[in-house]
């Protein structure tokens, strides 16, 4: 069953004869005249399509995001056009654009694939997104289109990061990163703060650790760990800082010839593998006492002191391996195995400890 739909539009000026045009349209209407087209291959081995293929758990999250009642979408949803469409001036600017479906769907999807699809599946008839499209004069051009839209160099993580603690309503994934990233800005910019000034930020690129990796430490400890378990909400933020602080501030003391006046290059302590390995020191240390205290940490960190290769020398994990100590990368595989060494250590040692009491009780 064929269709026309009818748009008034806004011309944009550009090279001559090509009609960039730009409206509003629900998504069930845009995907009643636009195909998104996977990319693949043919029997014969032609090429055909450009879109990725989709991921479930990104359109899910959109989706969810656009449920709620106060949901924008200011993204304009990117199509180009192969025929099938007309265009009148209007005066001013404006044109009308007449899509017909006669042929089949004229257009396809060049950007914002996901976001369409996650509204589609919210059935929102109410909610209409910007179109940005082109008529295009054959497929090379569209796929041009595709490429040069899409080879956008995106914006620095870590800005992102820094921006979203003061953003409200962010998808659960994104809400999560916003607790770490504004821990992460206390712990750089608080004066008391025994991170205070180096951790590598957008805002501060001089510090040697980076906020990614400190970011990870919070992360794993809101969703199992310390933060999680801290009781009162109110107060979570501020546990968090303090827990952080007097951990890493206790890590300085025991390890000042690995921490201080160093880089990721020179010290695997500052290094991503390195910190969010300690982080994992720092959650089996608390759940052991249930302190915070910088003292408290730093007697649990003893026994790191001589089993430790974060300058010199070569790490012998539990597993019998043998690494440089500037071998240790920041991969999960090698922050994992660092982990298992690191928390390794201290167990054994508070078992030993624990053992010891018992025969001197007896």
């Amino acid at each position: 069953m064929s269709s026309t739909f009818k748009y008034r539009a806004v011309a944009a000026q550009q090279a001559p004869g090509a009609h960039v045009l730009a409206f509003a349209a629900k998504a069930s209407d845009i995907l009643a005249t636009c195909e998104i087209s996977r990319a693949g291959r043919s029997e014969s081995g032609k090429l055909f399509g450009f879109q990725r293929p989709q991921i479930a758990g990104h359109i899910q999250e959109i989706q969810d995001y656009l449920q709620k009642p106060e949901a924008v979408l200011p993204n304009a949803v990117v199509v180009g056009f192969l025929g099938g469409t007309k265009i009148k001036a209007l005066g001013d600017g404006v044109v009308e654009i007449s899509i017909s479906t006669a042929g089949g769907k004229p257009g396809f999807v060049v950007d914002g694939q996901q976001r369409l699809t996650a509204l589609a599946k919210t059935g929102r008839d109410d909610f209409e997104v910007f179109v940005s499209c082109v008529v295009c004069d054959s497929e090379e051009e569209l796929r041009r289109q595709f490429i040069l839209i899409n080879n956008t160099r995106p914006l620095p993580k870590s800005l992102i990061y820094e921006l979203l603690p003061e953003v409200k309503a962010l998808p659960k994934r994104l809400t999560s990163r916003a607790l770490a990233a504004k821990l992460v800005e206390l712990l750089n910019y608080r004066p008391e703060s025994s991170l205070h000034g180096q951790i590598a930020m957008h805002t501060n690129p001089g510090g040697a650790i980076k906020d990614t990796s400190l970011q990870k430490v919070i992360m794993n400890s809101a969703d199992s760990g310390a933060i999680r378990d801290h009781a009162d909400v109110s107060t979570r933020m501020e546990f968090g800082y303090q827990l952080l602080s007097n951990f890493y501030a206790a890590v300085a003391q025991v390890f000042p010839k690995a921490w201080h006046d160093h880089t990721p290059r020179t010290s695997r302590l500052v290094h991503g593998a390195g910190v969010v390995s300690m982080g994992y020191v720092m959650e089996t240390l608390y759940s052991r006492t249930g302190s915070i205290a910088v003292e408290d940490f730093v007697e649990g960190l003893q026994p790191l002191v001589k089993n430790s290769a974060w300058t010199a020398g070569a790490w012998t994990f539990v597993d019998g391996a043998v690494a440089n100590w500037d071998e240790v990368e920041n991969t999960p595989r090698q922050i994992q195995r660092l982990s298992l060494h690191l928390v390794g250590r201290v167990k054994r040692a508070e078992a030993l400890k624990q053992r010891t009491k018992e025969r001197k009780t007896k």
